[in-house]
């Protein structure tokens, strides 16, 4: 995962979690005032505290992000080794007959349904999250600059020329990164 720093309006690192906030802690001290840490993938500003340094600010935020160790599997009904959770469904009556029919049961036939909508729509569904990381990054970092509603009617309207000249008049570093993560964004709508 690559993360990416600003103060202000000038980019202080890019890379991995724990780079990027040891790049933080030089820079502007254990209380970075005005510092924006966003991760790349979701285009989201990623919280972290580094009043107890940068290792154990990133470690809190994998805490954070990756949630509790998990409890140990419990005997009985069900494949809880596997990571299968039970959840209520509801279909109408010629839906569970055609599932009862189907190999494997009901639940198999789910995920089989599942596996392959996920499959058909990851090109669709990648596109979709590199346009929404850079929209979130766009709205943040550039939204009070001048020609900000005009790229982001741009992206939306895939007319890249359009966005690249108006993200372009921004200053140096934050045109740098949003053409950066304008690239993703096409690369994924392009695969």
């Amino acid at each position: 995962m690559a993360f990416t720093a600003f103060h202000d309006q000038r980019m202080i690192a890019s890379g991995a979690l724990s780079d990027v906030a040891q790049a933080v802690e030089v820079a502007a001290g254990p209380s970075p005032s005005g510092v924006l840490i966003f991760d790349d993938a979701t285009g989201m500003p990623v919280d972290i505290d580094l009043r107890s340094g940068a290792d154990a600010a990133v470690a809190a935020h994998e805490t954070k992000t990756l949630g509790p160790a998990p409890e140990p599997a419990r005997s009985g009904p069900g494949r809880p080794r596997l990571g299968v959770v039970a959840r209520e469904v509801t279909l109408l009556p010629r839906h569970w007959k055609w599932l009862s029919t189907q190999r494997g049961g009901a639940s198999a036939a789910l995920r089989r349904l599942v596996e392959e909508a996920q499959r058909a729509g990851a090109p669709a569904d990648r596109a979709r999250m590199a346009q929404q990381a850079l929209h979130g990054v766009l709205t943040v970092l550039a939204g009070d600059l001048p020609g900000y509603e005009e790229a982001l009617r741009a992206l939306y309207a895939r007319d890249d020329d359009r966005f690249d000249a108006l993200a372009g008049a921004w200053p140096a570093d934050i045109a740098a990164y949003v053409s950066r993560l304008a690239e993703a964004e096409r690369s994924a709508r392009a695969s």
